[in-house]
């Protein structure tokens, strides 16, 4: 379709929209950016008043390790010659390992980069030919990241967040394709006030659901103890209790979103489906199912982020042995402790926003086809 030219925008706009869209993105990126530096930094370099001083870390880059203008220039080269030779390494290794779905992320060239820079300094280390003058730049040191996995135990709240994120998803998605699918061919006006009761539960605050789950939890052993005898648990503090609220506050938002996915699928595909032989959930896994994929992997994305960023339900929910990475990163800011622990504090931050971030990426193709087909709609 060829442009009007009274349809085309003036150059003032494009630019005043760039520039907007571009503010919004350094405001958006800076506190994640900028406390990403102060993670590798030393406690003096991270809370310097100096900006400077902050991402440049000279103190850094003398008591621990720096990356040099040699390495800069060699990682800018490499992430250029991979960014241009993309095609080509996508090829190869699609034919040899079979998995390019991998090659297709910005950051695979980028981690590749850095992993030719390593080989390459490991190779200059041992080599007196290849040794010349360097200009250390910027300091760093990952000690904070090793002090908040494993001497804060921050390992087992992480296996804990991705135990009760993958209950949620799992849950989420099972039941809400399956009701957003059927709501999706019922005609009738049940439907719309099934999901308008839904969307009000969905309106709750979610104090007012922990707190009408919380006495069956705390009473759990003892309403169960009939049908299980001894061996009746108390739900409270363990993961499936927050599961299941997050699951009830989660599935009217994952059934209005996968019904608009499947209204955007001709019913011609079941009737054809039935025709061909298939029963009715035949047709729907092995027809609807294989074209609802980016539909489904964007509804799970939000699921995942409902019951990986919850902090009131499991902060309320579960104890201290089984607490999830939010309420535990929300414990290290609130101590009185030295800088030192604050800088831990901020690697604890920061890796709680890798998986999203890894995700994102990984995805990004199957949230965007996802989106258009129609989750803003209906």
């Amino acid at each position: 379709m060829i442009e009007t030219k009274s349809l085309k925008q003036s150059l003032s706009l494009q630019l005043t929209s760039s520039f907007f869209v571009f503010l919004w993105c350094l405001i958006a990126s800076f506190p994640i950016f900028w406390i990403t530096i102060m993670s590798i930094k030393l406690p003096v370099d991270a809370f310097s008043s100096n900006p400077i001083t902050v991402i440049f870390g000279p103190l850094t880059s003398q008591e621990r390790s720096s990356v040099s203008l040699n390495d800069l220039i060699i990682l800018s080269l490499l992430i250029f010659a991979f960014y241009k030779l993309r095609l080509k390494i996508l090829s190869i290794f699609n034919q040899v390992l079979h998995f390019d779905f991998i090659l297709k992320v910005p950051l695979f060239y980028l981690c590749l980069s850095i992993l030719f820079l390593f080989l390459f300094r490991t190779l200059n280390s041992f080599s007196e030919q290849l040794n010349f003058a360097d200009f250390e730049i910027l300091g760093f040191t990952f000690e904070h990241y090793n002090t908040v996995w494993f001497e804060r135990d921050f390992l087992k709240y992480f296996w804990n967040s991705v135990i009760v994120t993958s209950g949620v998803v799992v849950v989420s998605l099972t039941f809400g394709t399956l009701a957003g699918f059927a709501l999706a061919r019922y005609k009738s006006s049940l439907a719309f006030w099934i999901l308008v009761i839904a969307l009000v539960f969905r309106a709750l605050p979610h104090s007012i659901l922990v707190a009408g789950y919380l006495p069956f939890f705390m009473n759990s052993s003892e309403i169960l103890r009939p049908l299980m005898g001894d061996l009746a648990p108390t739900l409270f503090g363990k993961p499936f209790a927050v599961i299941a609220v997050l699951v009830a506050i989660n599935q009217p938002f994952t059934i209005w979103l996968m019904r608009s996915f499947f209204q955007n699928i001709p019913s011609e595909l079941d009737e054809a489906a039935r025709i061909d032989g298939c029963s009715h959930f035949q047709a729907f896994i092995k027809v609807i199912m294989p074209i609802m994929w980016p539909g489904v992997i964007t509804t799970g994305l939000f699921s995942f982020m409902l019951g990986y960023n919850d902090y009131l339900v499991t902060s309320l929910l579960l104890d201290a042995q089984n607490q999830t990475m939010v309420p535990a990163i929300s414990g290290l800011f609130n101590r009185d402790t030295s800088t030192t622990d604050q800088v831990v504090a901020v690697a604890a931050a920061v890796s709680i926003t890798a998986p999203l971030f890894l995700l994102v990426l990984f995805f990004q193709k199957q949230i965007v086809s996802g989106l258009t087909a129609g989750a803003v709609k209906g």
